[in-house]
């Protein structure tokens, strides 16, 4: 049964993701509101929305969840020889809403975007809090590709990527990778495979083996320059 959230629920309470449907996959609860309080507590016990625009905020916990673990990306050798030879680069938090909103342009194979103003508005403030991040890649000062997350402890929740170059999100996530292994966090929630994301080593877990992990990383704690604006290198 699928729980209907209020707007004046001051608990924030979430039903167990166990108790999640099967059809739709992982449709969870209905309803409530996007503030960063209730946003912050769904990510903490392995939830996320999905949603149109006019249509009511949808809350998710599919099984399987799509993950990728840092250790185990994927770089196929014509990434590798694009890598090798890219005057790109890569930056991390310059430029967090321009990201956001290049992540909400429609697609090719859709004009719907869940990506509202009332969630961006609501990811600016978790910028801000320091719990939201962004992955730029750049030619010269141009942004051409990049992606966005939230980080719940070691465990980073991506969110979405655009590219208006060739491999420029696949980059970006090289660079996040790069960038996380560095401070021994092992593990990127992707949310739900796809034949994309496949391409880069993204794995199917069952749903109770990544709320297991979660567990273990979302009180995990890292250093404070790690999140820093600075230049990424690869």
């Amino acid at each position: 049964m699928t729980i209907y959230l209020t707007q004046l629920d001051s608990s924030l309470y979430f039903p167990p993701p166990e108790e999640a449907l099967t059809e739709p996959n992982g449709l969870l609860a209905i309803g409530g509101d996007l503030s960063p309080s209730r946003l912050l507590t769904a990510y903490y016990n392995g939830i996320f929305p999905w949603y149109s625009a006019y249509q009511p905020i949808l809350w998710w916990s599919p099984d399987p969840r799509g993950v990728l673990p840092v250790a185990e990306l994927h770089i196929s050798r014509s990434l590798k020889k694009t890598l090798n030879n890219t005057t790109l680069h890569f930056t991390l938090n310059h430029a967090f809403m321009e990201v956001v909103a290049a992540c909400a342009e429609p697609r090719r194979d859709s004009e719907d975007t869940w990506i509202t103003s009332e969630f961006m508005q609501s990811y600016a403030i978790l910028h801000e809090m320091g719990q939201a991040h962004s992955i730029e890649v750049w030619d010269r000062d141009k942004l051409v590709g990049g992606l966005y997350g939230l980080s719940i402890g070691k465990l980073f929740c991506g969110e979405s990527m655009f590219h208006r170059q060739p491999d420029s999100s696949k980059m970006a996530l090289v660079a996040l990778c790069r960038h996380l292994s560095r401070y021994d966090a092992p593990l990127i929630d992707c949310q739900m495979q796809n034949s994309y994301l496949e391409t880069m080593g993204v794995q199917e877990w069952p749903r109770a083996r990544f709320l297991r992990r979660l567990a273990e990383l979302r009180d995990q704690t890292f250093p404070a320059e790690c999140w820093q604006p600075q230049v990424l290198t690869l």
